[in-house]
């Protein structure tokens, strides 16, 4: 085994073990009581206005852990793993700062699609923590990003890392923000608090440091809200199998494979109530499963950044979207930006309820699969820009029995790698029964598939149609 292979390994195996951690805490939101958490200026709570801004701004401080998070996975590269990309010089800097250097580069799905935009999150959380709103913390994601592709290492400055790891850095970044601060009651004490923080800071790092600094880390304050039945997170855990194949034939004929899956999801804030506070309301779903693809097998987060009323019935969403799919079939990643117009109609039965959603998005860069690239560190996937379109139908009775049709389709230009463009096509039928208002039962049919159109290749197509059968427990 050669010394680069060994080095690589061993780099997948931290990376997934801080992967593994940090979802280990977020799935253990779902076992803990979710407060929403307030300042101590703060005697009422209101989800539809409330930024979450804790403490006064720190300037010095939040560029100084910016800089941290740059110069101890550097440091590591450069005196423990002594890799020669980390050996930057003068040299290395006045080439990278030369805008004709940029190129895009050769890392693994994994690394540009995850990684990046998790390490995005933490630049962007050294200022969110620190004091900054949502608006005044973004530019700490490009900012870092930038200075990294130019003095972080000798290699040429990428195109994708860049918008990686800010865009993606902030929709993970305000979404963990938000999740971490909500999950600590300030008035609790004891094995019960100190658990409450362990977990904050395995989900928001940053924000757990800042919390320490700022000696808030167990300090018992008073808690108040303006409704003590409000809940700020509603979480929903199921777990249960998943049966799959790579083609539509076989999986009519029950061909394919079984596995253990489980999927987490949180609904955040109330996104029927009008706001302008980015991600005051968000939704995010992570499934992990045994796959042979990889554990994590989807990442969704959709951040809401403005909500307005169209009509008495209608609502428009704009959301900035980021999404990750790795499954046996094909790999998918997206940083976007989308427009939903939400329906509610009424029923003659109040206790039946219709709601639809139709709408379009930018795709500003996906990463999608080519099965005719494959080079360097393990890049098999071109990128390009898109555009998307979604539609859905939500149909609950009594609230007891949900079906819940959604679509979403996407069409991208390569912009690197084999001239080609794509369309991807998503359609899931879920049936879900509530026998209690915290156990449900779910039967899900879906199915994904990639068109891929080539100008010096042959075309092709992938499928991937499974069925989900799952218990699971609203939180």
């Amino acid at each position: 085994m050669s010394n680069y292979i060994f080095r690589r390994r061993i780099l997948l195996i931290r990376r997934g073990f801080f992967l593994v951690l940090h979802l280990f805490g977020m799935l253990l939101i779902a076992t803990a009581q979710i407060n929403p958490s307030v300042s101590p200026d703060s005697s009422k709570f209101q989800p539809a206005i409330q930024d979450i801004i804790i403490g006064e701004r720190k300037a010095i401080r939040a560029t100084s852990e910016l800089f941290i998070t740059q110069a101890i996975p550097w440091s590591i590269n450069r005196f423990v793993r002594k890799a020669d990309f980390a050996k930057i010089s003068f040299k290395s800097l006045s080439n990278n700062v030369n805008p004709s250097s940029w190129e895009w580069d050769d890392n693994s799905f994994q690394t540009n699609q995850f990684a990046h935009p998790f390490h995005g999150s933490l630049y962007f959380n050294a200022f969110r923590s620190n004091g900054y709103s949502f608006w005044q913390s973004a530019p700490a994601a490009f900012s870092g990003s930038l200075f990294w592709e130019i003095a972080g290492e000798t290699h040429v400055p990428a195109p994708n890392d860049f918008i990686n790891t800010s865009l993606g850095g902030i929709s993970l970044g305000e979404m963990t923000h938000r999740l971490a601060n909500s999950l600590i009651d300030p008035s609790a004490r004891g094995f019960k608090r100190t658990t409450q923080e362990v977990l904050g800071l395995i989900i928001n790092p940053m924000n757990g440091l800042n919390r320490i600094l700022n000696r808030k880390w167990g300090r018992v304050e008073p808690f108040r809200t303006r409704d003590s039945s409000t809940k700020l997170v509603n979480a929903f855990v199921d777990y249960g199998g998943r049966f799959f194949s790579e083609r539509s034939s076989d999986f009519l004929k029950r061909r394919g494979n079984n596995e253990f899956y489980m999927r987490l999801r949180l609904l955040y804030g109330n996104p029927d109530e009008a706001s302008v506070i980015p991600f005051s309301a968000f939704n995010m779903s992570a499934e992990v499963g045994a796959s042979d693809s990889g554990y994590l097998n989807t990442l969704m987060v959709t951040g809401y950044i403005r909500r307005w009323k169209m009509s008495a019935k209608s609502m428009g969403l704009i959301s900035m979207n980021y999404d990750f799919f790795k499954n046996n079939a094909f790999e998918y990643g997206a940083q976007s930006f989308r427009f939903t117009v939400l329906s509610d109609w009424k029923q003659k039965n109040p206790r039946n309820k219709l709601r639809t959603t139709i709408g379009g998005s930018v795709i500003a860069l996906a990463a999608v699969p080519d099965v005719y690239l494959y080079y360097g560190e393990g890049r098999n996937y071109d990128y390009g820009p898109g555009i998307g379109y979604h539609a859905g139908t939500e149909i609950s009775f009594h609230d007891v029995l949900f079906l819940n049709f959604q679509y979403r389709g996407g069409w991208f230009k390569t912009l690197n790698g084999n001239r080609s463009n794509f369309f991807l096509n998503t359609v899931t039928n879920e049936v879900r029964y509530e026998p209690r208002k915290n156990l449900f039962f779910t039967l899900e049919l879906g199915h994904f598939s990639l068109q891929g159109n080539y100008a010096d290749y042959p075309d092709f197509t992938r499928t991937y149609p499974f069925l989900r059968y799952s218990t699971g427990f609203r939180f």
